[in-house]
């Protein structure tokens, strides 16, 4: 009788771990990334675009800079940033970013939410400066 209570523990202590094993690998963070698409007033993708992204807030809580990142548009007009590793799981929210995107003598600006988690896409059209 010992034995077969020993197995029904062993038994059930096998069963606690797998399910707790299950349970938390099903948790894996996915990527919380941004792609910002550059396009000119008449809707074309733009190249070399520099595009940054970067934090201000009305009133600072934290250091806000750290959320700050650059990137050069690819040939298809696409900035790419990866923010992985600033968002934490559980975290309510990740953050609201200005967008700036810089060429020559042309510039657009705009704002994007980020969602944790998810790919999140923006467009930014440039136009000449009223310099």
């Amino acid at each position: 009788m010992a034995t077969t209570a020993f197995h029904r523990v062993l038994t059930n202590a096998l069963l606690v771990t797998a399910v707790v094993l299950g349970a938390t690998a099903c948790n894996k963070e996915k990527p919380t990334t941004v792609i910002i698409t550059v396009k000119d007033t008449n809707g074309d993708v733009v190249p070399d675009v520099l595009v940054r992204l970067y934090a201000n807030p009305a009133v600072p809580l934290a250091d806000a800079s750290r959320l700050k990142m650059e990137a050069t548009t690819s040939g298809g007009g696409k900035a790419e940033f990866d923010y992985t590793d600033f968002y934490e799981q559980g975290q309510a929210g990740f953050a609201v970013l200005d967008i700036l995107a810089e060429k020559d003598t042309l510039s657009g600006e705009g704002i994007i939410k980020i969602l944790e988690e998810e790919t999140n896409e923006e467009t930014v059209i440039l136009e000449v400066n009223p310099d």
